[in-house]
C-alpha cells in the first residue's frame, strides 16, 4: 500500500524566508541590546532597547537596509483596520 500525500491545507514553498545576513544582523542587534548599546530611533535619541522584539525588529529593519533577503514589513494602511461596532 503506497502512501498518499495530503491534499489539503496550504502549500509551503521551499527555501529560506530570511536570508543568512539578516539573521546575522538579528544577531547583532541582539548582542547590543544585551550590552546595553541599542538605542531607539534616529541617532539613539530615543533611549536604549530593553525589549527583545524591538530589538529583533531593528535587526531585521537593518537587514532590509543593507540589503538583505528579509520578507516585507505589512503595510501600515492595515493597522488601523476597520472599527469595531458596539453593541
Amino acid at each position: 500500500m503506497a502512501a498518499r500525500k495530503r491534499s489539503g491545507g496550504r502549500k509551503k514553498s521551499g527555501g529560506r524566508k530570511y536570508g543568512k545576513k539578516a539573521g546575522k544582523s538579528v544577531e547583532s542587534a541582539m548582542r547590543r541590546r544585551k550590552h546595553g548599546t541599542l538605542k531607539r530611533g534616529k541617532k539613539g535619541h530615543g533611549g536604549k532597547v530593553t525589549s527583545r522584539k524591538q530589538a529583533i525588529a531593528i535587526g531585521l529593519s537593518e537587514a532590509r537596509k543593507k540589503g538583505a533577503k528579509v520578507p516585507r514589513k505589512k503595510s501600515s494602511s492595515r493597522k488601523g483596520g476597520r472599527k469595531k461596532s458596539r453593541r
